[in-house]
């Protein structure tokens, strides 16, 4: 097959890379669907079986300039999301998101960081930047989820508001954690005010810029527009954000967000977000098959100083069920607090486990059960953790 692409123009092993991973990906969906797992989970695993630690289908030269997919798939579930933030819905439950997002969050970092750093004995640096990590819920996965089974009801809103603040949440401690981290690398006895409040401000930024995206895309969409050029204004300015974002080497994710809150709020239309949705799932099932193409069996049986003597699946398995402990206790703590409901609790202390690249876990029954007691409004589906 490698023989195959050197006889080829860079132009031609792009276009068939990306022809590649496509098939892959759908045929991947044909066995998953059989198991009722998640696309997501076929995507990543067409991706793992076609890159060079399996059958070498795809030249890495050409993947690794494909780069700036991540950015672009996730300005496209970043910017779907914003469509559940309608002010009127945030007045309402928005305390009640909050404390969900804040317990279920900073449990799992902080059980993370415990067992990291004081049981399994990791380097400080590496177990703060683990427990930052812990406190995100990976959008992308989550909504391509709900968007498979078409889940509806306040569950979902829920589920996917707390995702939101999830991400904001992760950004901002991950920023700050790397800080941390990389002053405790070098020596240093003190963190400068600066390191800690610089990342705030930044996201901040990205908030108000995204917002000002969103009041663009709204005076650029009358009513008069016609749908091709709606779709094409939309996607012009999703992309504009991203660059902007890549050249100043921030995540577009706040911003995106933020841009489909403003224009959901603005505009009261839901119209341009069913359009993006038809465009995107080329895009983003390219973004998780190139992440299975990137992932690094070899580096699971490594050790390192950072890391210690523990190689790193050891430490990969203990971090993801830690993780999933912390993120379900968390939740629990608040869900029936939140008078969300019996079925609604169970059913999010396993949903909000959703991680990029973790296993994804069938919850049909307690979907089914909530659906029976009529107290999420939702219908039959699954959910990734």
């Amino acid at each position: 097959m490698q023989s195959l692409f050197e006889r080829m123009t860079p132009e031609a092993n792009m276009i068939v890379t990306i022809a590649i991973m496509l098939m892959s990906g759908f045929v991947m969906t044909r066995i998953t669907k059989k198991l009722k797992l998640p696309n997501v989970t076929a995507y990543i695993l067409a991706g793992i079986l076609i890159g060079p630690y399996a059958f070498r289908m795809v030249p890495m030269t050409v993947v690794s300039n494909m780069t700036f997919l991540s950015d672009i798939a996730l300005a496209f579930i970043a910017f779907s999301v914003g469509e559940f933030f309608e002010f009127s819905v945030l007045k309402k439950n928005g305390k009640k998101v909050l404390i969900i997002t804040l317990f279920e969050a900073l449990t799992a970092s902080l059980l993370v960081f415990v067992v990291m750093f004081y049981l399994l004995k990791l380097n400080l640096a590496f177990s703060i930047v683990l427990a930052a990590l812990a406190s995100a819920t990976a959008p992308a996965s989550t909504m391509m989820t709900i968007r498979q089974t078409g889940a509806k009801g306040d569950f979902v809103e829920t589920l996917l508001q707390v995702v939101a603040l999830d991400d904001l949440v992760g950004l901002v401690a991950y920023s700050i954690a790397v800080s941390v981290a990389t002053a405790s690398i070098v020596g240093g006895s003190s963190i400068s005010f600066s390191s800690v409040v610089t990342p705030l401000l930044v996201n901040v930024a990205v908030l108000i810029l995204g917002g000002i995206f969103g009041v663009f895309l709204k005076l650029l969409l009358p009513e008069r527009r016609s749908t091709d050029n709606r779709l094409i204004i939309a996607i012009a300015l999703l992309f504009g954000f991203c660059g902007i974002c890549t050249t100043l080497d921030i995540s577009p994710l706040l911003g995106c967000m933020s841009m489909g809150m403003i224009y959901m709020n603005l505009a009261k239309d839901d119209r341009i977000f069913k359009q993006v949705n038809y465009f995107s799932p080329p895009i983003l099932l390219l973004f998780f098959v190139k992440s299975g193409i990137g992932f690094k069996l070899d580096a699971l049986v490594n050790s390192s100083t950072i890391v210690g003597s523990i190689p790193l699946i050891g430490i990969g398995i203990i971090y993801f069920l830690v993780r999933i402990v912390g993120k379900y206790f968390g939740a629990y703590l608040r869900m029936y607090a939140c008078e969300k409901g019996k079925a609604c609790e169970k059913l999010f202390r396993f949903s909000i486990n959703t991680a990029s690249g973790s296993c994804h876990w069938s919850c049909s029954t307690w979907c089914q059960s909530a659906r029976r007691r009529s107290r999420c409004g939702t219908r039959n589906y699954y959910f990734s953790i």
